[in-house]
């Protein structure tokens, strides 16, 4: 941050920068970090070395972990594999069920406003002969069952639909989804990197066969995750994507990341005792923030509903101003446009305009994402930092100028396109 007057008072508590853009990635607990030390360095055994104690107690390890991440979902720890991450889990269970599948059927279905590790997993299969079809949203973020219902024809063998949005937090109808697709009998993956640990998510009582996690979603580590699935009532039949040695049941060879691994069991773990309050603590401070907001500005809007939504995310539009020029102006606040994984592109965010957002409102969408060590201060600081940047770079907008002067919005909206 640069030297000189700082444009806001900063509280007392509050140390410069601030992170908001838990979405994107967590810090690791203090907790989750102590578990996994030993792992780092006396206990450094491979879990798949079967012929002394170093790997007897890695293998142990990566056992009472299978069982925490299982627990948080309502799982069976034999049905947990760990992965690389959601990305990889994602790749398994669409790839592994299509080649697996293939001889029921080839059609896909699944969302617009999937992750990416969804959405360009599907448009490749799409090459190999595949039929995918990609689900509108509504204005609210959220999915019409009847649409989904529509879709489903007699060579349908998977949808892919994500619990809850990176972006905008939206959660979807999961346990409808489910019931859907078992009613059909068509397998149902869930993308539930984002609600695992932050939103109640029970794979049998939602009807969901395969789901993918992410351990530093939840204040673990970055680089490993798990991927559920089935067993039962259907057993879920998955071809490996990654051959050689036979690890995770056959269905995902390598050697195990085992102080990963561990973290990411402690993370569940933590997750699952404490995610009751801590969400509330979250959905509080999150309506602090938009509160401030909108008592601090006009012309800001809220994307995505408000219902049915993760508790720390806030995703909002400030009209008349660029999203990356306030990304600029908030340098002590770390907040994000849209999704990590497409922050890169100048494109306006494909979840916002698939919520019908024009492209100049879809660039001026800041995504807050709260988290288990942000605290009141930081958010009434973030609040006054956002309304203090956006006033300034609304005078240097001759659109603002007009809106003051009193022209309809029809005709400002067509004229920021």
């Amino acid at each position: 941050m640069t030297k000189g007057v700082h444009p806001i008072e900063i509280p007392e508590g509050v140390t410069l920068p601030v992170y908001m853009d838990n979405q994107a990635t967590t810090p690791i607990d203090p907790r989750v970090l102590e578990a996994m030390m030993p792992y780092l360095t006396s206990r450094f055994g491979n879990a798949a070395s079967r012929n002394h104690s170093f790997g007897w107690e890695a293998e142990q390890a990566v056992e009472i972990a299978r069982e925490q991440v299982a627990r948080l979902i309502g799982a069976s720890a034999s049905e947990i594999v760990f992965t690389s991450g959601a990305t990889e889990s994602n790749n398994l269970a669409i790839k592994g069920v299509a080649e697996a599948y293939r001889e029921r059927g080839n059609h896909i279905i699944t969302q617009a406003t999937e992750h990416k590790a969804v959405l360009d997993t599907c448009k490749r299969l799409e090459k190999y002969g595949f039929r995918v079809t990609y689900l509108p949203v509504r204005a609210d973020g959220r999915i019409d069952l009847e649409d989904l219902k529509r879709a489903i024809d007699g060579k349908t063998i998977l949808v892919t639909i994500m619990a809850a949005n990176n972006e905008i937090g939206v959660l979807q109808p999961v346990r409808e989804i489910g019931g859907l697709c078992h009613e059909k009998g068509v397998l149902f993956h869930c993308d539930a990197a984002q609600i695992a640990g932050k939103a109640p998510f029970n794979v049998i009582g939602d009807g969901v066969d395969m789901a993918s996690l992410s351990a530093h979603k939840i204040y673990g580590p970055k680089g490993v995750g798990a991927l559920y699935v089935r067993r039962r009532n259907p057993r879920v039949q998955l071809a490996p994507q990654i051959d050689g040695g036979g690890h995770e049941r056959g269905l995902r060879s390598g050697t195990l990341n085992v102080p990963g691994i561990v973290g990411m069991g402690k993370a569940c773990e933590i997750a699952m005792q404490e995610m009751a309050g801590e969400a509330a603590r979250l959905r509080a401070l999150r309506d602090r923030l938009k509160a401030r907001l909108e008592a601090g500005l006009e012309y800001v809007h809220v994307n995505g509903t408000m219902e049915d939504r993760l508790p720390g995310n806030l995703n909002m539009s400030f009209a008349f101003v660029e999203g990356d020029a306030l990304l600029m102006a908030l340098n002590d606040v770390a907040v994000s446009s849209g999704s990590a994984c497409t922050s890169a592109t100048l494109e306006p965010s494909y979840v916002l305009k698939a919520l019908g957002l024009n492209d100049s409102l879809a660039h001026s969408s800041i995504r807050f994402g709260l988290g288990r060590f942000n605290t009141e201060a930081e958010v009434d600081y973030a609040a006054a930092r956002v309304i203090h940047a956006v006033r300034k770079l609304r005078e240097l907008s001759p659109l603002w100028e007009m809106a003051k002067d009193g022209i309809e919005p029809g005709r400002l909206e067509r004229l920021s396109r």
